[in-house]
């Protein structure tokens, strides 16, 4: 592996040289206490839909999980301690259907987007930045090569082009921006107001009926999208970003499929084989003044329904990682715990774990996929009920979208606040948690205050 330190520049500047490629992603924190990462050029592409796996194009036996287990097992490294965490591994997403893979449930009908299930690109090569300390380091393993001297040449040979490449960063303000409404055409929703309130207590009916603890419903918003190029998907990412940071920032770019997220949540964390994962229940907006935002504040801190929501997926939580962890290991350090992010606050709970001897972090996303934060108790239940009133696929959103490293380190995020594009259409969900005292009207509401910011990030009107 062969490593250069450059002069710092910002990362969202860097991927400007890489954003025109397909296959090059950008995972972006807006925590400057975190990392960010750029991929490009790999050696590998994984997709899969409807349980079909193909491997750079061809078609391979197996369960998605497994095979990307099984790929990744034939390249290891041991991690540089002085670097930022990924050095090299798998990059992608991971879409809410991928859990026909893991457990029987009912097909949605409408699968509007046709986007792979999942999509992962395995990378030699890495832009890793440690934002707190303003640092930047090139990142080139040498992978798919096993012997030294061929590792040697070859990582030698892909750091001087992704140098190369480099070179062509442009400062934020020289990308084109995003384009206005004439882009954008046809813009609807797969529920109307009456027809979302009423779904809202067709799931209220089956709490009291004893079938789940809650669920949670989204709606879809669609368009096609006619000016569809890889530079405006880029600069409506950068609008996403911008209009309210998160910890777990996104932008993937398969060509034809792009996904741009900037979701606050972490889904699943694996280092050196201890777990954790930070499930969100329970948001309020800041307020414009500190007294105001101060009461908001202590409002969510003692909601008795978003506190039940929290504990409720922090139970779940704990069940899934119990799968895969050593006995007596999953732990629950802190529970609704308030957080504050530049337009909301949030109550954030953390559920730790040690991996049982011979499982990896694939093991554990298969074993806890989809996160139950975006799906409810019981899970399985749960997603019966979204798939009934949902009818529709829900692509990346709700699912996972990060990396695993070739050392087994993974982190991923939940993908909320996430819109999917393929082949001129787009689309995004934005939902909410439902319990027995949910209101109907008040639910969907929420979900177009959520939906605002969205369109706002497009710079658009619906």
């Amino acid at each position: 592996m062969l490593i250069e330190e450059c002069p710092f520049i910002e990362p969202v500047d860097a991927y400007s040289a890489f954003a025109p490629y397909a296959d090059s992603h950008f995972l972006d924190s807006g925590d400057r206490d975190r990392y960010s990462y750029i991929a490009v050029s790999p050696f590998h592409k994984l997709t899969a839909k409807n349980g079909q796996v193909e491997l750079d194009g061809f078609p391979v036996p197996g369960n998605p999980f497994d095979v990307l287990a099984d790929l990744m097992a034939r390249y290891q490294q041991d991690p540089r301690d002085d670097l930022p965490p990924f050095q090299g591994g798998a990059v992608g997403y991971f879409g809410y259907e991928l859990a026909h893979q893991t457990e029987k449930l009912p097909v949605a009908g409408q699968d509007w987007l046709d986007m792979p299930d999942m999509a992962v690109g395995i990378y030699d090569l890495v832009i890793a930045f440690d934002l707190k300390q303003r640092r930047m380091w090139l990142v080139s393993t040498g992978m798919p090569e096993q012997t030294p001297e061929e590792r040697d040449h070859r990582a030698a040979v892909r750091l001087a082009m992704m140098r190369k490449y480099l070179r062509l960063a442009r400062p934020l303000s020289d990308i084109p921006d995003v384009p206005h409404q004439p882009d954008v055409m046809g813009w609807a929703s797969n529920f109307d107001r009456d027809a979302y309130q009423q779904s809202v207590q067709t799931v209220i009916d089956y709490i009291y009926a004893g079938d789940i603890f809650q669920a949670n419903l989204s709606q879809s918003f669609r368009a096609e999208y006619a000016a569809d190029n890889i530079p405006q998907r880029f600069a409506m990412y950068r609008r996403l970003s911008s209009v309210s940071s998160a910890p777990f920032g996104a932008f993937l770019n398969f060509g034809d499929v792009a996904v741009l997220s900037n979701s606050p949540e972490r889904f699943l964390k694996v280092t050196d084989g201890h777990v954790e994962t930070r499930p969100i229940k329970g948001t309020r907006p800041r307020g414009e003044m500190p007294v105001q935002d101060a009461e908001l504040a202590q409002e969510l801190m003692w909601s008795a329904k978003d506190r039940a929501e929290n504990v409720m997926i922090v139970d779940l939580l704990r069940n899934d990682l119990s799968k895969v962890c050593q006995p007596h290991s999953v732990k629950t350090p802190a529970i609704c715990a308030l957080e504050s992010y530049a337009n909301v606050h949030h109550l954030v709970s953390t559920v730790t774990g040690e991996l049982a001897d011979g499982a990896n972090a694939i093991d554990l996303l298969a074993a806890c996929f989809p996160g139950g934060s975006i799906t409810g108790a019981p899970k399985i239940r749960a997603m019966e009920i979204i798939t009934e009133l949902e009818k529709t696929t829900r692509g990346a959103y709700c699912g996972a979208i990060g990396y695993i490293g070739f050392d087994g380190a993974m982190d991923t995020n939940i993908a909320i606040r996430t819109i999917c594009m393929n082949k001129g259409k787009l689309a995004f969900n934005v939902g909410g948690g439902i319990v027995a005292n949910s209101e109907p009207a008040h639910e969907y509401d929420e979900t177009m205050v959520k939906a605002a910011k969205v369109f706002e990030a497009l710079g658009i009107a619906p």
